[in-house]
């Protein structure tokens, strides 16, 4: 009896890759790149919920995320919503925000905070003016 006979495998063609997502790079930008070379030595004064309001135009020397910035904050916007935008993580917003800053083309100003309790005098005198109608 004789043994089988084996036959050689050849590998079948891979199918194409798909093409990539709108909006995911394949090859993203280093965050060094974007920050510039000292990104990592300035100290700002953002939070998560900082304000950000654009004051000026992207000028031609702008980067692609400052114009991206500036666009965004013509209405104002938490430094964590424009992290969210831009898909940066916070530690380059600030980085970046800082620059604007500095430069002048965007204002920070910290979110107006409610107060929880409503002042009891205000409430009592809402309570008679209703009362006497």
């Amino acid at each position: 009896m004789t043994p089988p006979q084996r036959q050689r495998r050849h590998p079948k063609e891979q199918p194409p890759a798909p093409p990539p997502e709108p909006g995911k790079q394949k090859h993203p930008e280093r965050l060094f790149v974007v920050a510039g070379p000292d990104g990592g030595e300035r100290d700002g004064d953002l939070d998560l919920v900082t304000l950000i309001v654009a004051r000026a135009d992207p000028p031609p020397s702008a980067t692609p995320e400052q114009s991206a910035l500036l666009r965004l904050c013509s209405t104002p916007l938490s430094v964590a919503e424009l992290s969210a935008y831009l898909n940066l993580p916070f530690s380059m917003m600030t980085v970046l925000l800082t620059d604007m800053l500095t430069a002048g083309l965007v204002t920070a100003r910290n979110p107006i905070v409610r107060q929880t309790v409503a002042d009891r005098s205000i409430l009592e005198a809402v309570m008679h003016g209703l009362q006497r109608l």
